[in-house]
């Protein structure tokens, strides 16, 4: 009777073929997962969000079905940092919790770098924090050092946003150190001058700490090889020497940027700028007055009309303190002009109030008062400026004081009168009865024969002129002001001079891209200073899994 069994080892044959069927059907998915995952992070190299997401969406549904948790959890993090990545934080953040649950997340270096990401595009500095130093000590502990390095800058930037300048600082320092020990010495420098511009805002750092660190940058500097890279670091250092009034130091470090700038405009306007503003720090105005011209004209090519004007108010210094009265008036008129096209009321009251002790040593009374009625007509834009309005309307008063006396000096010749002989006539005088306005015409014939007016009057009618100047702009800069018509304080000269350095911060939020700010003592960033305002496809910063 026949029998209905299979033959002897027919099933196992069956069983074999079904499983490499599966490993097959197993493998497929995989090189699956694998190309959406290149073809995804390329769309975001590329700048398509969109379409990365797709692929990322299509590699976590194709993970879903492999029934894998390790691929699964590595495409729910990719499609996490991908949303973090688009602009879409929240919703990033929602699927990087989810993708390792339990206690188990806090050991995932990545997953906590891309956590920590997702928390600073939503604004939660602390929060970021945390996440990146737990990130930088896992990376530690694997002997990562690039991407430790990586977590402490991003965790620096965090406490610079948050201004605790300290602990910036000293992320800043470990991040070096991390780089070092990778050997990646260019972004070691970038790191210390990080460093450096952080510590000159804590109270944290002695002098010679600060010098350290940024001596340190500049000995790696061999190591960069974008020029940009190079000239950007030169900057940053340059104005932190300025901070610590280490002006010297700050000259040779905005000429070591000459070199790898020239090939670049808008950088070398910058580089030129800075070492004006230096050079006129450490007193060598000669050379100092070339840079400014060169600068001026270059911000002029690039339509940068406020840094213009900036590089022409620090000409008029230099010129001044050349004993040039005239190039310096002129170069203060054409800094009040583009101070007026960039609508900037503060720099506008600095260079009127400027541009008037500057006629007054010409002994151009009239146009003195004139400028002084403009500065408080800025200054009435402006807020907090109750003290510089007073100081004004006492200048004001001065001026006009001097311009009323300087016309009874004069010689006037007698007129007759219509219906009396000239034989025996007396002038008449009468006291000064006009407003400030008029008096401000002082090139009229009949206020030429006006006789003296009382100083209580005088001073009366400045204070109408300035009853208009109210308000006024958060912070009004002293940086043109002079001690005395004829003379030049040491106040003066010391803010004039250091009042448009450069710093390499573009906002008080972010990190060094190299621009021009219009006061040194500005908070360090993180280049006006901006990367949340950006896109983030143009950092790319967050962390895949490349490999299934």
């Amino acid at each position: 009777m026949a029998s209905d069994a299979s033959p002897p080892g027919e099933e196992e044959v069956k069983v074999k073929s079904s499983r490499r069927r599966s490993r097959k059907e197993v493998q497929r998915k995989t090189v699956n997962i694998e190309e959406l995952t290149a073809a995804g992070h390329k769309a975001l190299q590329e700048g398509r969000p969109e379409d990365a997401l797709s692929c990322f969406k299509d590699a976590l549904r194709a993970a879903a079905q492999l029934q894998d948790s390790r691929v699964l959890r590595a495409c729910s993090v990719n499609l996490g940092a991908a949303y973090v990545e688009a602009g879409r934080p929240q919703k990033g953040l929602d699927l990087l919790q989810r993708a390792h649950p339990g206690p188990k997340a806090s050991r995932l270096p990545d997953l906590q770098f891309n956590i920590a990401l997702a928390h600073n595009a939503l604004g939660q500095s602390r929060e970021a924090a945390a996440c990146f130093l737990q990130a930088a000590q896992l990376y530690r502990s694997q002997g990562d050092g690039g991407s430790e390095g990586d977590a402490c800058m991003e965790m620096s930037r965090c406490y610079s946003r948050t201004q605790d300048w300290s602990l910036a600082a000293q992320g800043f320092l470990r991040a070096a150190e991390s780089y070092r020990v990778a050997a990646m010495l260019g972004c070691a420098a970038n790191a210390l001058k990080e460093a450096g511009n952080h510590m000159t805002q804590s109270d944290q750092f002695s002098q010679d700490d600060i010098t350290s660190v940024l001596t340190e940058c500049l000995s790696l500097t061999d190591s960069i090889t974008d020029p940009r890279t190079l000239v950007e670091l030169y900057l940053s250092v340059g104005v932190s020497y300025c901070q610590l009034r280490c002006f010297q130091e700050a000259v040779e470090a905005f000429q070591q940027a000459l070199g790898p700038a020239a090939q670049q405009p808008p950088l070398m306007a910058k580089v030129l700028h800075n070492l004006g503003a230096a050079l006129n720090s450490v007193g060598q105005f000669t050379p100092a007055v070339g840079y400014h011209r060169l600068a001026a004209g270059l911000y002029g090519s690039l339509g940068c009309r406020g840094d213009q004007a900036r590089c022409f108010s620090n000409l008029a210094f230099a010129c001044s303190q050349l004993g040039d009265e005239e190039e310096a008036a002129e170069s203060l008129i054409l800094a009040l002009q583009g101070f007026k096209d960039t609508e900037d009321h503060p720099a506008q009251v600095q260079v009127c109030e400027s541009l008037a002790e500057c006629y007054l040593r010409q002994r151009k009374q009239q146009k003195a008062v004139q400028l002084y009625k403009q500065a408080l007509s800025a200054l009435s834009h402006c807020q907090d400026s109750g003290a510089v309005q007073d100081r004004l309307v006492e200048r004001l008063t001065a001026a006009l004081q001097q311009s009323l006396t300087v016309s009874l000096q004069r010689p006037h010749p007698l007129r007759p009168h219509p219906h009396r002989s000239p034989v025996g006539h007396h002038v008449r005088k009468r006291f000064l009865t006009q407003t400030a306005g008029t008096a401000a015409n002082q090139q009229s014939d009949a206020q030429r024969r006006e006789g003296p007016g009382s100083e209580r009057e005088a001073t009366q009618n400045v204070a109408e002129h300035s009853g208009s100047a109210g308000g006024g702009a958060t912070e009004i800069r002293d940086a043109y002001m002079s001690a005395a018509p004829g003379q030049a304080s040491s106040d003066q000269s010391d803010q004039l001079q250091h009042s448009d350095l450069w710093s390499d911060r573009e906002n008080a939020h972010t990190d060094s891209d190299a621009s021009l700010a219009q006061e040194p003592q500005a908070t360090p960033t993180s280049p006006g200073d901006i990367r949340e305002s950006t896109s983030p496809l143009s950092r790319w910063r967050s962390r895949f899994c490349l490999l299934m």
